[in-house]
């Protein structure tokens, strides 16, 4: 598929989104790739077992440091007792579910309001398989995350199902959790 997000649509707000800023940014990036670049930035604390705390506040967008946030979000983490832990947060790899079903949801209603469909609801059920053998190095031959995720999207759109799912394939995440990257890890010693 070949679609971009630059189609034209007489409506400014689509989808609860400002479709004129979209297209602002879309032309500063066509303008100069380099505004096109972001980074984003999280700082993770152990807590003690299985819970930490994860800060999210800084990131570099548009050319620029952002400074909009003036308060950092908190994102908890930790396992639940069959894991050896107290339960008090969603666990990492659900996270990565939350991330999943958020970032595809998003997508799909951004890249549909700046080509003009309307979406009048949109709801979806996830379910990743992880295997422990890996996570606890039992097996070589078993991978230590996921091996295998269902999303299942429930879409109330006039737009077909297949041009849905061709707009929510644009989401990060989904490009993040079904194709490998390098990941660099530094541990230091203090």
């Amino acid at each position: 598929m070949t679609t971009t997000m630059t189609t034209t649509t007489e409506t400014e707000n689509v989808n609860g989104v400002d479709v004129g800023k979209v297209r602002g940014l879309i032309a500063s990036i066509e303008a100069d790739s380099s505004m096109a670049d972001m980074r984003f930035r999280a700082r993770n604390e152990w807590l003690g077992g299985g819970m930490n705390r994860t800060r999210v506040k800084e990131f570099y967008a548009a050319g620029a440091e952002d400074t909009t946030r003036t308060e950092a979000f908190e994102l908890h983490a930790d396992e639940p007792p069959v894991l050896a832990s107290g339960d008090r947060a969603p666990n990492p790899v659900e996270f990565i579910l939350h991330a999943l079903a958020g970032c595809l949801t998003t997508t799909l209603v951004y890249h549909a309001a700046v080509r003009g469909i309307e979406i009048e609801a949109a709801e979806s059920a996830l379910e990743g398989d992880l295997d422990l053998r890996g996570l606890f190095g039992m097996s070589e031959d078993v991978r230590k995350g996921y091996h295998h995720v269902r999303v299942r999207m429930r879409v109330k759109s006039e737009e077909s199902a297949e041009e849905l799912t061709a707009l929510a394939k644009f989401s990060p995440v989904y490009d993040i959790v079904s194709n490998s990257l390098p990941v660099e890890l530094v541990i230091e010693t203090y």
